[in-house]
């Protein structure tokens, strides 16, 4: 079941640093960090898309097949394929809650993992991962809530999280990615059950079992393994809305149980019921990059419980903990990922006319103590006006506050505290 990444390349071809004007991402690039990274400067071979695609299915074979090729894939004995490319891709743009109204998930009320690579210092590889190529962290001048990114420098490596993060049967897994112009090759996130708790893993297929989730600028491709198992894999496949190349990609992946949904652009992009084998218990993440040149950024990597029942939290608990509901730094706009939250809390106020809250805005404890304070009270309001204005929601039933920073319910010390603490907080009266 397990099989050694071969890193693909070309006799006396060594990967070089793409500079500035290589990596272009339409000007996203700050500033050029000295590199702490090591790496050999490639002269006189001809890298062409032939050969890029030529690398990937080198790097993906297995028994002798590509297994990212839905063609050969579907042939594959042992397996099973759902073909999902009929999900209805949704509004390309837009940035009001309206163009993301396919957005279905509801994060939970608990973090269980964050990270934004903020702790690191620029041109250092970050403290809580580990990789058997290169890689640092940088800086993208993207006027949103993203400073610090990790920059996977050399394809064909791979970048592990050295913490073990205890995944529940359901959860939200979030993250933004910024691929670079060569993108023609596979970006792969996988998450997956590692018993052994080893820091490091280059198998192809990592651990007892886990999901690969397979991105590039023309499709999505996941596969579910497991090492006990006489199915190869569990396989999906959608071409709606891909990733995109020189942008900032903010991908979303809902697991519950064995069924998989990813969403990206305002939509819900994959949705395959049988994706993941019945008894994983995944345990571990990893990206990797692979191919020819491609070497991306990413940053905001978030793990959330799933759907919390809001009904019985506001009704019977009288109070919801909400980190479904998302602003930019030092904003009080709503993020249109928080359409499902909002929706999710309307619906109970329209079932339950004589419910009246309050709605109270948290942030960290980054800032001025004032502003941070005055940021707090504007966003409960935000949250107030789209309750009323979208949803119809009386006002007269709904009392807003802000807290600043004054009730943290973590440190403000590390990153994943300050997530905890960036909170929207839903009160019955």
């Amino acid at each position: 079941m397990k099989h050694i990444i071969a890193i693909v390349g070309v006799a006396s071809l060594f990967f070089a640093e793409p500079s500035a004007a290589q990596i272009d991402l339409k000007g996203l690039i700050k500033g050029k960090v000295q590199s702490t990274v090591e790496e050999s400067v490639s002269e006189g071979v001809d890298k062409t898309v032939d050969k890029a695609k030529e690398g990937v299915a080198n790097i993906f074979m297995k028994k002798g097949r590509n297994p990212s090729d839905s063609a050969s894939a579907s042939k594959m004995k042992g397996s099973e394929k759902t073909n999902v490319d009929a999900v209805e891709p949704g509004p390309q743009v837009g940035s009001g809650l309206k163009s993301y109204s396919k957005y279905d998930f509801v994060p939970g009320d608990q973090i269980l993992f964050y990270e934004d690579f903020s702790q690191d210092a620029i041109g250092d590889f970050p403290a809580l991962w580990t990789t058997d190529g290169n890689g640092e962290v940088r800086t993208l001048d993207i006027g949103a809530d993203a400073v610090h990114w990790l920059y996977m420098a050399q394809p064909g490596s791979v970048y592990c999280c050295t913490k073990a993060v205890g995944f529940p049967k359901n959860f939200i897994f979030e993250f933004d990615i910024a691929p670079d112009e060569n993108f023609q090759s596979e970006i792969e996130l996988c998450l997956y059950e590692d018993p052994e708790g080893m820091e490091i893993n280059d198998d192809l297929y990592p651990g007892r079992a886990g999901l690969q989730i397979q991105m590039n600028e023309e499709a999505w491709n996941t596969k579910g393994y497991h090492a006990d198992s006489d199915m190869e894999w569990l396989e999906a496949h959608s071409s709606a809305n891909p990733c995109k190349p020189n942008e900032v990609n903010h991908v979303i992946i809902w697991v519950q149980g064995r069924r998989v949904r990813i969403y990206h652009l305002g939509a819900k992009v994959l949705d395959s019921p049988t994706n993941i084998f019945s008894d994983v218990k995944f345990n571990r993440i990893r990206f990797s990059s692979s191919g020819s040149e491609c070497r991306p950024f990413i940053t905001g990597i978030k793990v959330t419980t799933a759907a919390p029942d809001t009904r019985s939290k506001l009704l019977t608990e009288g109070k919801l903990v909400s980190y479904g509901i998302l602003f930019d730094t030092d904003k009080a706009e709503m993020k249109p990922e928080s359409y499902g939250t909002v929706s999710d809390v309307a619906k109970v106020l329209q079932d339950n006319p004589e419910v009246r809250i309050r709605i109270v805005g948290h942030t960290d404890g980054d800032g001025d103590e004032k502003h941070n304070l005055d940021l707090s009270k504007r966003r409960a309001e935000a949250v107030k006006k789209a309750l009323t204005g979208q949803f119809g929601i009386d006002g007269a039933r709904i009392e807003t506050d802000g807290k600043g920073e004054d009730e943290p319910v973590a440190s403000n010390d590390t990153s994943e505290g300050k997530a905890k603490n960036r909170r929207v907080e839903l009160i019955r009266l």
